[in-house]
């Protein structure tokens, strides 16, 4: 079979790893990066974003979307949530209703859509499906047991897809909830960076649990509210995926967070999105909006607003868990 992989983050490296796993997969990453592709064609290494593992023999990287999607019989899409609508006008010329999983995470900023609905309108397919759960890059391709939640428009699709990423470390669970999933994947990015702001103030492990305890009740009223289920909560992409970014220093949203709580240096903080992609930064923007668009109120999302986007003291978040009504 012939997978496309648009994306070549870590993520998505980690990705195409899993499904090279079953040696009749032909798996081919787009990368716009040259590097990548001159490197990868000497020794079968990303050392840029793996270093020291080899790639497995049956993935393959382009820069061309031509020849990335040229017979594919699935394409997932794993870049920032910021180029998708670039991304789908770019593949769009060589798709052919394949079917499509995203595992992109995120809301857009400029339109405030879900990817699925962007993606959705702009192939014309209703062939998609998404992952998100409880998973670092470097555990996948260390083959450490992990597990995705996977939902879709078709359950053809979901169960397609299940069948060719699942294998002997990775469990995909099915929900009905397409736009819960995506929600949860993105919110969950933004209370990590809360997570991370009372790291670096140094707060404890239980004014942490304190956080994500209190920020599973907003979530559940977000996704209510704009359209999904409140059980999605419960699923690997909600209290799975929220535990995991929410405590490790392996998440960038939580890193970044800690940079914030920990220095308030403006120039540092600007230094670290500069070279790392934050998501739970755009989406925080973007989830900011929505909320104020449809005229949800959701105090903890306005203050961390406020601490991240507009210099307000980060001590003051502590003293809101404790002031919450």
């Amino acid at each position: 079979m012939k997978i496309t992989i648009i994306g070549c983050g870590a993520y998505g490296v980690s990705i195409a790893s899993m499904l090279a796993k079953k040696e009749n997969n032909q798996i081919t990453i787009w990368t716009e990066n040259e590097d990548n592709v001159k490197n990868f064609n000497k020794n079968h290494q990303l050392d840029n974003i793996f270093p020291n593992i080899h790639i497995k023999d049956n993935i393959s990287i382009t820069t061309s979307f031509e020849e990335a999607m040229k017979d594919s019989n699935l394409v997932f899409l794993i870049t920032s949530a910021k180029y998708i609508i670039d991304v789908c006008h770019n593949i769009k010329p060589f798709y052919h209703d394949t079917p499509i999983c995203i595992a992109a995470k995120g809301i857009e900023h400029t339109t405030l859509s879900p990817l699925s609905v962007l993606v959705k309108n702009i192939l014309q397919t209703n062939n998609i499906c998404v992952i998100s759960g409880p998973t670092f890059a470097i555990d996948l391709i260390n083959n450490e047991p992990a597990a995705l939640a996977i939902a879709g428009y078709r359950q053809k699709t979901v169960n397609f897809v299940k069948k060719t990423l699942e294998n002997d470390t990775l469990k995909l669970r099915k929900s009905s909830d397409i736009i819960g999933i995506q929600l949860c994947g993105s919110i969950k990015n933004i209370i990590a960076i809360a997570a991370g702001i009372l790291k670096g103030l140094g707060y404890s492990e239980s004014t942490q649990a304190f956080l994500i305890n209190e920020s599973l009740h907003d979530m559940k009223h977000i996704i209510h509210a704009l359209g999904g289920k409140k059980k999605t909560i419960l699923s690997f992409a909600g209290i799975g995926d929220l535990l995991l970014t929410c405590s490790s220093v392996k998440s960038r949203n939580y890193s970044f967070g800690y940079i914030i709580g920990s220095t308030k240096d403006a120039k540092e903080i600007k230094k670290y999105l500069e070279e790392n992609t934050v998501e739970g930064y755009y989406t925080l923007n973007s989830i900011y909006k929505m909320l104020e668009k449809k005229g949800i109120n959701i105090p903890l999302i306005d203050l961390i607003n406020n601490i991240v986007c507009h210099n307000e003291d980060p001590s003051k978040l502590a003293k809101f868990l404790i002031d919450k009504p």
